[in-house]
C-alpha cells in the first residue's frame, strides 16, 4: 500500500443516509458482510458513486470480454499502477474466474513473461501500451481484431481506462485492502 492509513476514511454505517444507504445496499459485497471500503470511501460523494457505479458495472459485469480475460487485463492495470487494493480485490475475483496464483504472479512479469499463449501475451502487451502512451500500437490492434469483435476491443480499451482511474483514486485516497482481501503476490 502507498498510504497506510487513509486519506479520506471510509462513511461510518451510522453516517449513512438513506440515498447512501440505498447506493450500497446494491453493491456486491463478496461474502463479507459488509461493502468494501472502497464503495464506503466513495460514499463520502453519493452522486458521483451512483453514477461512477453504472460505468463500473458494465466494465465488470456486462462486458462483452471472456471474464478471464477481463481479470487478466485488470490485475495488470492494478499491478502497473501500483494499487495493491485494485490488484488484491482482483486476485480473489480472478482465482473464481479461473486464474491460477502462478498466472496471478505471472502478470507482474507482463506480456513476455514465459508461459502466456500468444494470446494472452496480446492481451497484457495491449494493457502495457494503453498504460504507458495511451495507445494501442498497429501490431497490437490487429492481433487483437483478428481474435475478438469490435465490441470486445471496445471493452477491452474501456477496461483499461476504468481500472487506471480507479487505480489512481484508490491509490490517493488511501483506500486499505478489505479483510481478507490480499495485497500484492509478494505480500500475500
Amino acid at each position: 500500500m502507498r498510504l497506510d492509513t487513509p486519506r479520506v476514511q471510509p462513511l461510518p454505517e451510522d453516517q449513512w443516509s438513506d440515498e447512501v444507504r440505498e447506493i450500497l445496499a446494491g453493491v456486491q459485497v463478496g461474502g463479507r458482510g459488509r461493502p468494501a471500503n472502497i464503495f464506503t470511501t466513495l460514499a463520502r460523494h453519493p452522486k458521483l458513486l451512483r453514477r461512477w457505479l453504472v460505468f463500473g458495472n458494465h466494465v465488470l459485469f456486462k462486458s462483452t470480454l471472456p471474464v478471464r480475460e477481463r481479470e487478466l487485463a485488470i490485475l495488470r492495470v492494478g499491478w502497473l499502477c501500483r494499487s495493491a487494493y485494485e490488484f488484491g480485490q482482483h486476485t480473489v475475483i480472478g482465482r473464481q474466474a479461473g486464474l491460477d496464483d502462478g498466472e496471478i504472479q505471472r502478470v507482474t512479469l507482463g506480456p513476455e513473461a514465459p508461459g502466456w499463449s500468444t494470446d494472452d501475451a496480446t492481451l497484457l502487451r495491449a494493457v502495457d501500451e494503453l498504460h504507458a502512451d495511451s495507445f494501442v500500437s498497429d501490431a497490437t490492434w490487429s492481433a487483437l481484431a483478428r481474435r475478438w469483435s469490435v465490441a470486445q476491443v471496445l471493452d477491452l480499451l474501456f477496461a483499461v481506462g476504468q481500472y487506471r482511474l480507479v487505480s489512481g483514486v484508490l491509490n490517493s485516497l488511501g483506500v486499505q485492502l478489505d479483510a481478507g482481501v490480499p495485497g500484492f503476490p509478494d505480500d500475500e
